[in-house]
């Protein structure tokens, strides 16, 4: 079968257990990143199993009627860079694992190494020291303060976990749902969202992007925070209203941001404002970029095309094209 894989910037898929998975099958690896479409066509042309890294390259429409000889889109987690309904019609199976039960790990490390940076300012005294300065502010500590986690699933429960480690008061915001599982696990829900964002030292979100989420944020929520406060967004930028943050932070409410998402990636503009603020430190979208997790990640990729071949799709997005699937 002839499998295309975008995106592995670091050539790191081929280094992986589970890539012997393959074994026999004529696979292309792109290292680059592009959203071209003729590029992407020329690219995809004979590619009948498509491997995506999460949402790395939209796949529309325009490009799916190019590509005749598709038959497999393969990923995991979410999927609103594709256009499902455009697979649909063209007899395209997307299967993608949610992985359902399996906390991302990594992505809630990240977010407490960038929860110390920021609060100790780690990246900006190492830029001091490296300039022959040395000790240029005084940091802050996280023992007694209180966390603020907004949105109680997979991954805002372990950073929960990791907070109530370093002896900070963990206080969820949630849907009914996510703050019934959080007084379960001990944890207090806030009085309110407004309390939430007033009372917190920092807030980390933690909820997925979809319709009702976009824009959760609001400029008056950010406003309600101290000037002492740190956000933390490790999830999707479009949770915050457009140029909410920017703003909150020139205001000095909240006082301190650490962002590993963004409105367009990948972020190559070095003009970009969260990129210039001496308040914020950013990362470019590493959350679950770690070793392990490609395990675990590309394991079932590969499995999904294996159980295509096999004549059994697995993590169908949408069922209702194995009728006509060119299987």
């Amino acid at each position: 079968m002839n499998i295309t894989i975008l995106d592995d910037y670091h050539d790191t898929v081929r280094t992986l257990g589970c890539f012997s998975k393959l074994a026999g099958h004529d696979v292309t690896i792109w290292n680059d990143h592009t959203k071209d479409l003729e590029t992407l066509a020329a690219r995809l042309k004979d590619t009948e199993a498509l491997v995506l890294i999460r949402e790395r390259t939209p796949i529309r429409a325009p490009l799916l009627e190019r590509l005749n000889r598709l038959k497999l889109i393969s990923q995991r987690s979410v999927y609103p860079h594709i256009d499902v309904a455009a697979c649909t019609r063209r007899g395209v199976i997307v299967s993608s694992s949610m992985h359902a039960g399996q906390p991302s790990y990594a992505t809630a490390e990240l977010t407490w190494g960038l929860i110390i940076a920021a609060l100790r300012q780690i990246p900006q005294q190492m830029a001091a020291l490296k300039a022959g300065k040395w000790q240029t502010a005084v940091g802050v500590g996280l023992r007694g303060r209180t966390l603020g986690i907004y949105g109680y699933g997979r991954i805002g429960s372990v950073v929960a976990g990791y907070g109530k480690a370093f002896g900070m008061q963990v206080r969820v915001w949630a849907r009914e749902a996510g703050l019934a599982r959080a007084r379960a696990d001990g944890y207090s829900a806030a009085r309110s969202k407004e309390a939430f964002f007033e009372e917190c030292d920092v807030i980390s979100l933690h909820m997925r992007l979809v319709d009702a989420t976009r824009g959760i944020v609001t400029a008056a929520d950010l406003a309600r925070m101290k000037p002492t406060a740190l956000i933390v967004n490790t999830s999707r930028a479009p949770l915050i209203a457009p140029g909410a943050l920017v703003d909150a932070l020139r205001a000095g409410r909240p006082g301190m941001a650490a962002v590993d998402v963004y409105e367009e990636e990948p972020l190559l503009d070095t003009r970009h404002p969260l990129l210039t603020l001496d308040n914020v430190v950013c990362t470019p979208h590493i959350g679950y970029v770690e070793r392990d997790g490609y395990e675990s990640q590309f394991s079932d990729i590969f499995d999904q095309i294996l159980d295509y071949l096999a004549g059994k799709p697995t993590n169908v997005v949408n069922p209702e094209v194995l009728e006509s699937a060119k299987i």
